[in-house]
């Protein structure tokens, strides 16, 4: 198993950017084959001062291998997204991969 969680903070200028992102997610990255799990969503609050709220939008990915994570990567659904709906939507990004 390989995961894969993207955090993304979205651009404060643009009220809209979370609703747009995740909407070029479902658009984009959802029909790349390969994935075993696929979730995005808002951040949801907590009470907890241990939990990070500083983000808007995480997307949560499992693969059966690195290799599937690393083809995920080159597709081209996947470069389109990046050009498309990342680069106007998100001031930053931070990703997490682990076996």
């Amino acid at each position: 198993m390989f995961s894969h969680v993207v955090i993304f903070w979205t651009d404060p200028q643009n009220p809209k950017a979370a609703d747009e992102l995740i909407a070029g997610v479902e658009k984009y990255l959802r029909p790349i084959p390969g994935v075993l799990h696929f979730h995005v969503g808002k951040m949801a609050t907590s009470a907890r001062p241990v939990v990070d709220q500083s983000y808007q939008v995480a997307l949560n990915l499992v693969f059966p291998s690195k290799k599937a994570q690393d083809d995920y990567q080159v597709h081209p659904l996947h470069i389109d997204f990046v050009e498309k709906v990342f680069k106007q939507a998100c001031k930053r990004v931070v990703i997490y991969d682990f076996e």
